[in-house]
């Protein structure tokens, strides 16, 4: 009866890792193809100069809409530069000290990028309230031909990234930064002419404040996403009922407990799950239960511990308030 009973008791805990760690529904890439690198490149290079510009050019003709475009389009280098960072790190193996790898950079790094961008808006929004009480010429000419070569780079770096925004969820957050940008740009553009036309100078501190509430905007949503990945949310997208509900659902599943789903980069997604398991063939529960997460949730990186009911009643992790 000892030896019946040790039995009962005995666990099996599975990885679960059909070697296809990110993504959703099956299909997702965690870093953009060799070929994109390239682009990259060329974007970054392309943005970096041309935030250089615009901040020599804003200073000549006292425009705080460039300048405050300038910041913006430094959080598109900086994008751009997390986005090929990425890419190398996804290439990095777990090692002996990372046993996930380096994925958690690109949390990091969406992280700092978002608090860069606000500081920067916010000094930009100081200045610009400043500017309203001054009487300084602004040449609108020089804003509307910087603005529009500022259309001319972010539109090619978004072409560049156009054909890979559906397959690679990097390239897409590249591609998507660069068109909302030419349209940024678009803005400024037409704030130059209108101070041509007008002459109202207020327009200029007016558009730069335009341009920090779009960047503000943006930025909040960046800021509040990678804080939740930092901290180990559970990712945008997953319905935790939903999830729950389809392991219980498992033939032979009879209680799921201690369930945790978390980011381990900003495109893989892991799990782990104590499946109560009332008979039958473990492994076999485990391969369905990885295939289940993979192919209706994009989890591919799952762990689940099989228990009896007798083990389980005894799980010190049981508990839902236990982590």
């Amino acid at each position: 009866m000892g030896h019946e009973h040790q039995h009962e008791a005995h666990s099996h805990k599975h990885h679960a890792h059909n070697g296809q760690d990110h993504g959703h529904g099956g299909h997702g890439h965690q870093h953009a193809p060799s070929s994109f690198g390239k682009a990259f490149a060329i974007g970054t290079v392309l943005n970096s100069a041309f935030v250089a510009a615009q901040i020599v050019f804003g200073i000549m003709a006292h425009s705080m809409a460039l300048l405050a475009d300038a910041v913006h389009n430094f959080g598109d280098v900086l994008g751009l530069l997390m986005a090929w960072g990425a890419a190398s790190l996804a290439r990095r193996g777990p090692s002996s000290l990372r046993t996930y790898g380096w994925g958690r950079g690109t949390i990091l790094a969406s992280l700092t990028n978002a608090i860069v961008l606000l500081l920067g808006c916010g000094a930009i929004a100081l200045e610009a309230v400043k500017r309203f009480g001054e009487t300084g010429p602004v040449g609108g000419t020089t804003v509307m031909w910087v603005a529009g070569a500022g259309i001319l780079i972010n539109g090619f770096t978004a072409w560049m990234f156009m054909s890979g925004r559906k397959e690679d969820l990097n390239v897409r957050g590249a591609f998507l930064h660069m068109a909302s940008d030419a349209a940024v740009s678009a803005g400024v553009v037409v704030a130059g002419l209108l101070i041509t036309l007008t002459g109202q100078l207020w327009l200029d501190p007016a558009a730069s404040l335009i341009i920090v509430a779009v960047i503000v905007a943006g930025t909040w949503g960046l800021l509040r996403d990678s804080l939740n990945l930092a901290l180990d949310a559970v990712p945008e997208g997953i319905d935790m009922a939903r999830l729950e509900a389809a392991l219980r659902a498992l033939p032979g599943v009879a209680d799921v407990h201690d369930l945790h789903v978390w980011s381990l980069s900003t495109t893989s997604i892991a799990l782990t799950a104590h499946l109560v398991h009332e008979g039958g063939d473990p492994a076999g529960l485990i391969r369905r239960a990885d295939a289940e997460m993979h192919e209706h949730f994009g989890i591919a990186h799952a762990t689940f511990q099989v228990e009896t009911a007798a083990l389980a009643e005894n799980c010190r992790l049981r508990p839902a308030d236990v982590v």
